[in-house]
């Protein structure tokens, strides 16, 4: 069954507390959001397995400890899930990162892809969705099955909030999908904002509303 990791770090709750301010401007909260992805990555990762590996230090051999050959693809799902991305790339620069836009038609209700680009070897990797906020879980889940379409077995979803409703539906299509946020909160609203939340992400990281 997918587990929820709730990152309680008192860091990422200070930050998040200013992120969720409605005087906060799209600066800081870019850069928050940065700075808290970066702290959640250090989580997200915690479980990455180990190999031994024999090394020369200025003063002697020894044997220490390396990632064992293990790659990551970071993938937002556009737009707001770019925010996110910087953080995750300081910590592990060497990740690859692929991109995936979506959306549902309103008379379908189905998932439009209107842009995807991925590493050609994401199937052989530990895959991070980000988006910042886990609202109906709509979204989460239809990348995360466009994913699986190709070949992902290794997946984590990585957000910043998120409403009960969203990780219900997450966790109900995707059990093999554990999701990483930094709060639970109430419940959504009935225009499907997360409540109490901090907005809409996208608008608020680009300054377009």
């Amino acid at each position: 069954m997918s587990q929820l990791h709730i990152i309680d770090h008192p860091l990422v709750q200070h930050k998040l507390s200013i992120m969720r301010e409605v005087e906060t401007g799209s600066k800081d909260f870019r850069e928050l959001l940065e700075e808290i992805a970066l702290l959640m990555g250090y989580e997200l990762t915690r479980d990455l397995p180990l190999e031994d590996v024999e090394i020369q230090t200025p003063i002697c051999p020894m044997v220490a400890k390396k990632i064992s050959g293990h790659k990551l693809a970071i993938v937002p799902i556009l737009r707001a899930g770019l925010g996110m991305v910087d953080g995750l790339l300081r910590l592990v620069p060497v990740a690859k990162v692929g991109h995936i836009g979506l959306y549902r038609n309103e008379e379908t209700h189905k998932p439009v892809v209107y842009y995807s680009k991925l590493p050609k070897d994401i199937n052989e990797r530990l895959v991070i969705i980000t988006d910042p906020m886990l609202a109906t879980g709509g979204s989460s889940c239809d990348a995360i099955a466009m994913l699986k379409e190709i070949g992902c077995t290794n997946i984590r979803l990585m957000c910043l909030v998120a409403a009960p409703e969203g990780v219900k539906m997450v966790q109900a299509a995707h059990p093999d999908v554990d999701i990483y946020v930094a709060s639970l909160d109430e419940r959504l609203n009935d225009d499907a904002y997360i409540v109490p939340g901090l907005g809409d992400a996208g608008d608020r990281i680009f300054g377009t509303k």
